[in-house]
């Protein structure tokens, strides 16, 4: 059985930011979730361009992934966006130190290729059950590793937001790849920590199993995250594994920088 996706996307600049440093995008087999790293120069910049290489590089795959090393192919753009950014910084100095998370997805019909770095994250709700298939490059994480500190103690630590990995213009990219199996009817949420940080597991999944349609619930995180004090900047892809793949998701849709970047530059 080939699935496919029932996707939607929401980004929103939040209560507190003056600019979105978040993009993000869907097609009908790749999802991504990229988040600027905050404090540091143009985050915008780095999370659409990273948006923009990871679409790029989906569109010139060919449609049948049986025999594509989607590990590879991860990694190679996670290497071209390195040298993007790397490249604008030499033109633009005002740019230097800029950086960005990145969660993605890329559908194969029967599993997803995983790509991660930092602290925006991906869940899978399953039967009812939310999973966290991804594991933040924090230094509270790995304060938490290492059982210096609980993961309740994690959730309000004051250095909470400070990453140990990060694509930037600084150093190689280290990510996470995996492979994860799918199996129609699961949903996916990736998402920038503007929706983690004040919306807990549970809201969390009590919203992804609601039954709503995913633009209800991507709409419906951004305004919790909102009435939460909206700290930082949210981005929201909602995806439900579905067969047969569902036609209104299977063009390019972008969100945040992602958007501005794609009319813009």
């Amino acid at each position: 059985m080939v699935l496919g996706l029932r996707s939607a996307i929401r980004s929103d600049v939040g209560r507190r930011r003056t600019s979105n440093q978040d993009a993000g995008a869907t097609t009908g087999r790749l999802l991504i979730v990229a988040d600027g790293m905050g404090g540091h120069a143009h985050g915008e910049i780095a999370s659409a361009m990273t948006v923009s290489a990871f679409t790029e590089m989906e569109a010139r795959l060919p449609q049948d992934l049986t025999d594509v090393d989607l590990a590879a192919e991860l990694s190679a753009t996670l290497d071209d966006v390195t040298e993007r950014l790397t490249r604008r910084a030499g033109e633009e100095p005002d740019t230097r130190g800029m950086g960005t998370t990145v969660v993605s997805l890329l559908l194969t019909g029967e599993q997803f290729a995983l790509a991660h770095i930092g602290d925006s994250r991906i869940y899978r709700l399953r039967d009812g059950d939310l999973t966290q298939l991804t594991h933040d490059h924090t230094m509270v994480q790995q304060l938490v590793d290492e059982g210096q500190i609980t993961a309740e103690e994690a959730a309000h630590h004051p250095r909470r937001s400070v990453l140990m990995r990060a694509l930037s213009t600084d150093h190689a990219p280290e990510p996470d790849l995996d492979r994860i199996d799918i199996l129609e009817g699961d949903r996916y949420l990736l998402c920038s920590d503007g929706v983690t940080a004040v919306l807990d597991d549970e809201v969390l999944r009590q919203e992804l199993s609601s039954g709503a349609e995913p633009e209800e619930i991507v709409e419906r995180l951004v305004a919790l995250a909102n009435e939460g004090g909206g700290p930082d900047n949210i981005t929201a892809i909602v995806a439900d594994v579905v067969d047969p793949p569902d036609e209104a998701s299977l063009g390019l849709r972008t969100a945040g920088a992602a958007e501005e970047f794609s009319t813009s530059n």
